[in-house]
């Protein structure tokens, strides 16, 4: 299985609502587009956001990468130069995590078309079904709360709420939203590295000393504060989850030596793609620790990925993160995973079982 040519594109994919962070407002997906076609005709799909905010990545400096990491994998053998194919991109250049990402989703994809096999299966995976939660936006506590509500009624019983904006404010939300929902819903809750030490502690006391309980507190600050980190998890009951703190293995390795974090988001597009992911999950179950999958604003390729990934280790990877579809009007791929509400079915065909992409303009090409 030859690689002959790499086609570069854009994807826009507009979302319900706007989607607002501590860290950033977005109205659509823009998404880079990457396909790998083979002498013998198949393709492999990859797919990338841009997050300059979080993994420093903008369109224009991943198609920049792509020009200097693309030309090496023509001529290339998917069946006998998989390994060497996977260095190439991680040793082509520093950085452009997602970049990588959507090279290496696109090469996995081939890589299980060439086994025959799905991917979650080439992976090591047995159940095709994942059931994921879904982020509720930062907005005012009416606008929030009506937003949880009809998550719930459309059938999602995880709700990750994000916050960071003002702590106090933030304390109002997160009662309102509990309130609103009842304790049957599991609530966790995401500062997106919004608040400070001390913020974090005086919120989180507050909600757990009035009875509310959350499933984690997702990176509540700096990413690069560790000990911060940790001063927060010793002085609540929450388990805390690391996410912009963990991009590669060694990163991982080095919050759970330092005792910073209860769980870490693994994120395709942190880790450079699925070869590094995995890594990732191995350095957690060496220390007992879960992670959760994870996406950015990402659409259905990227994450059909990201939960063949996950089903490959569910020993590990035990809550799920996968809402880009679910937050977008429209779903422009054909064939792969369905996504049903909380519910995502993956493709029992080889490699993603993807159709196609509706809707992508073709910006580059490589042969």
């Amino acid at each position: 299985m030859i690689i002959k040519k790499i086609y570069l594109g854009r994807l826009a994919i507009p979302l319900k609502t706007p989607f607002v962070t501590a860290l950033r407002r977005v109205e659509a997906m823009d998404e880079l587009m990457v396909f790998i076609e083979t002498g013998d005709g198949r393709v492999g799909h990859g797919e990338a956001p841009p997050t300059a905010a979080i993994t420093g990545d903008t369109i224009e400096s991943m198609t920049a990468a792509m020009q200097i990491m693309a030309p090496m994998l023509i001529e290339r053998d998917i069946e006998t130069d998989f390994a060497d194919i996977l260095n190439l991109v991680h040793n082509s250049i520093p950085g452009c995590t997602s970049g990588k990402a959507a090279l290496e989703i696109a090469l996995y994809d081939l890589w299980a078309q060439s086994r025959n096999e799905p991917l979650f299966r080439a992976l090591g995976g047995v159940a095709p079904h994942l059931r994921t939660g879904l982020t509720v936006s930062i907005g005012s506590v009416e606008k929030m709360v009506g937003d949880a509500v009809k998550a719930v009624s459309a059938g999602f019983d995880h709700l990750k709420i994000k916050v960071g904006h003002n702590a106090e404010e933030d304390v109002e939300r997160l009662s309102a939203i509990r309130a609103a929902v009842g304790p049957q819903v599991v609530i966790s809750v995401d500062a997106n590295q919004g608040w400070s030490v001390n913020e974090a502690i005086a919120a989180m006391n507050r909600l757990e000393s009035a009875g509310l309980e959350f499933d984690y507190l997702e990176q509540p600050v700096k990413a690069c504060d560790l000990e911060g980190l940790r001063t927060v998890r010793r002085a609540i009951k929450t388990p805390v989850l690391a996410d912009e703190a963990v991009f590669a293995p060694e990163d991982a390795l080095r919050l759970l030596e330092y005792d910073a974090a209860d769980f870490i988001n693994i994120k395709l597009m942190k880790s450079a793609g699925i070869s590094r992911a995995l890594r990732i999950a191995e350095v957690a179950a060496e220390y007992d620790a879960r992670c959760m999958i994870g996406v950015m604003l990402e659409g259905p390729v990227s994450v059909s990925a990201a939960a063949s990934f996950a089903a490959s280790r569910p020993e590990i990877i035990t809550r799920f993160d996968l809402d880009g579809p679910s937050l977008a009007s429209i779903n422009p791929m054909r064939g792969g995973a369905k996504f049903e509400g909380p519910d995502i079915f993956l493709s029992e065909q080889p490699g993603l079982g993807i159709d196609g992409v509706d809707g992508v303009t073709i910006t580059r090409e490589f042969a």
